[in-house]
């Protein structure tokens, strides 16, 4: 197994690096989020990797974070998810973003994704619901923080029910200074700036 690999960008696309690790062209695929954050890097870097080996293709996925990686990993678990729907997941969707959606039971956002249907946005839902929590930020929280970003979410989720895009409300909410601890005056503070 490749856990990581570090080394020179010599050549990119889209979702592919070739990195020079002494001499030798590694092809790296990354999510776009990856390729996008590399994109003047002229030094070496490193990638959170895993490797699959199929009949016809060896293929080396990479990530910046070891959260990236490990979602990764636990998305190709899922059934009929491979890992270039994984990948294309992961350049939709930070694993952050991932568990609001899931958490949120977002069924119609998940299905804007490419290759992710109706029925598979569904699955993912249902079979990452209990697994999410690793994804969830490690540090510890005070009681209001906590329910800060539980008005947060319910303030996203009560903002998309009423016909908004998910990654607009998301881009709305953390424009917010001083967000309120209540639902409502989110929900108010967020019209205004929709408006």
């Amino acid at each position: 197994m490749i856990s990581q690999i570090s080394g020179v960008i010599v050549d990119r696309s889209d979702q592919q690096l070739v990195l020079d690790v002494a001499g030798l062209g590694y092809e790296v695929e990354v999510p776009l989020a990856t390729a996008a954050a590399l994109l003047q890097e002229t030094g070496v870097v490193r990638l959170y990797t895993h490797f699959v080996v199929r009949d016809d293709a060896h293929t080396l996925f990479g990530f910046l974070e070891r959260e990236g990686r490990d979602l990764f990993r636990a998305l190709i678990k899922v059934n009929k998810v491979g890992p270039r729907l994984a990948l294309s997941i992961l350049s939709a969707l930070d694993p952050g973003g991932f568990v609001k959606l899931i958490k949120a039971n977002d069924v119609k956002t998940l299905n804007g994704i490419p290759g992710v249907g109706r029925v598979m946005a569904e699955r993912l839902i249902m079979e990452m619901r209990d697994k999410v929590d690793d994804w969830l930020p490690a540090s510890a929280e005070s009681p209001a923080a906590v329910s800060r970003h539980g008005a947060l979410d319910d303030a996203e989720t009560a903002l998309v029910g009423l016909g908004y895009r998910a990654q607009d409300v998301s881009r709305v909410l953390a424009q917010i200074a001083d967000p309120a601890d209540n639902v409502e005056g989110l929900i108010r503070q967020a019209l205004k700036l929709m408006g």
